[in-house]
This record gives C-alpha cells, structure tokens and sequence, in this order.
C-alpha cells in the first residue's frame, strides 16, 4: 500500500472506531495530478446522500499542464465506492449519537486509487490536550533516549 496524501488532523480531531477501504471515483485529470502529489485532505469529510458516499473537501489541484478543454475544478466531491452493505451499516452507525465519516488517507492498492475512511467520534477539547501531552512525552522521551545512548558512546 503506498501512501499518496493523508488526514493526519483527523487522528487529533476524532476518536476513530473503525476503518473502511472505499474506491474513489476520479476523473482523468485528477490521477494525473495525484500522481504528482497535489493532493491535500486536511479539510475532508464524508457524506451520505441517497444511500451513497461522497468525499467533499478534498482538494485535488489540477496541473499546469491539464488539457485546454477540460476544466479542473479543486473542490469537486468525489463518490466513494463501496459494498452496499457495508453502506447500510455505515448508515446506521452514522445516525446513532455522534459518530461521523472522516478519510484518513489516500493510497494506492492494485494500481488504483483508494481511501481509507473512518467512523470516528468528536474528541472534547481535554481529550485533545491529553493527546498533545501523550505526543509530547514520547517526544521528550525520544530526545532523552538518544542523549543517554551517546553520552553512553563516549564514556
């Protein structure tokens, strides 16, 4: 699996229950300019209309060289493709208390594009802050570790 763009806000925003694997509707142009990274997902969210997913907020920006007579739009939501039952299961889930459809990521399986979805729950905001703790501990942690290992080196 190689990893093409990903939410990594949604991982600090949200408490993910389970993830999903859906397959993205994309027009031409917009392969062209994900193979070459301009792709950004940090604003994304997934929405259920008519018993069918869509991702909007994911910007794809188009190429400089994209053809005259296609006209890229950044913003375009995209369907996600999915088994219709894991959709109907999705949508009980999502009208029960709380839990939302966040992409985590984009990549590629098979040579095709992929997202990667989650039902997540909202964080409060001690929750968030909990998190940044936790993250700047290891991060400490880390830094204390390699600072032992070569004061170790020299002695």
């Amino acid at each position: 699996m190689a990893l093409i763009a990903e939410n990594r806000r949604a991982r600090f925003e949200y408490h993910i229950e389970e993830q999903f694997e859906a397959g993205v509707v994309l027009e031409g142009w917009e392969v062209k300019a994900i193979r070459a990274g301009q792709v950004q997902l940090t604003d994304g969210y997934v929405h259920l209309r008519d018993g069918e997913l869509y991702m909007i907020g994911c910007r794809i920006n188009a190429l400089r060289t994209a053809s005259t007579h296609v006209h890229p739009e950044a913003d375009r939501t995209k369907k996600l493709l999915m088994h219709k039952a894991e959709i109907r299961r999705l949508i009980g889930k999502v009208e029960q208390k709380g839990f939302t459809l966040v992409p985590l990521n984009l990549h590629y399986k098979g040579g095709r594009v992929k997202a990667e979805i989650a039902l997540a729950k909202g964080k409060a905001q001690h929750d968030k802050r909990e998190t940044e703790k936790k993250r700047d501990w290891d991060r400490e942690k880390g830094r204390l570790m390699r600072h032992k290992v070569s004061a170790g080196a020299k002695g």
